[in-house]
């Protein structure tokens, strides 16, 4: 783990191009020690229908679910979470400058003892990640 899930309203998917978005999060979640690289995934799912704000659909949101399993320090969560929300938003910058978009972010810890994993993706790493 850490699992990042982007749910975005189908009205940004013209002026956020979410396959880089996923992208820039699984690079800055690979650049932080307490996400293990073999861990780490990004989806984003697009919403089609929504309600916001006045009712006016010119309106969109972009929410980041970030899931860990628990055992981090407060205090790396919250710098963790903050990392990647910045570049959330920098990301998502040009767009917000033109367009009516919500941010969100949430991270939460998984009890480990009810989420079993298996893989081998670290079987497949490159030597250099």
């Amino acid at each position: 783990m850490p699992h990042f899930q982007i749910d975005y309203s189908a009205n940004l998917e013209e002026v956020v191009d979410m396959a880089a978005l996923c992208e820039v999060i699984r690079a800055t979640a690979a650049q932080i020690e307490t996400f293990p690289i073999a861990g780490i995934r990004v989806r984003a799912t697009r919403v089609d229908y929504c309600a916001m704000a006045d009712g006016n659909p010119k309106h969109g949101f972009l929410d980041l679910s970030i899931r860990l399993r628990a055992g981090r320090p407060e205090n790396v969560k919250k710098a963790a979470a903050e990392r990647i929300f910045a570049a959330l938003r920098e990301f998502v910058a040009p767009a917000m400058a033109t367009h009516s978009i919500a941010l969100s972010a949430e991270m939460r810890d998984i009890d480990a003892d009810l989420s079993p994993k298996f893989g081998n993706v670290r079987d497949h790493l490159e030597t250099s990640a």
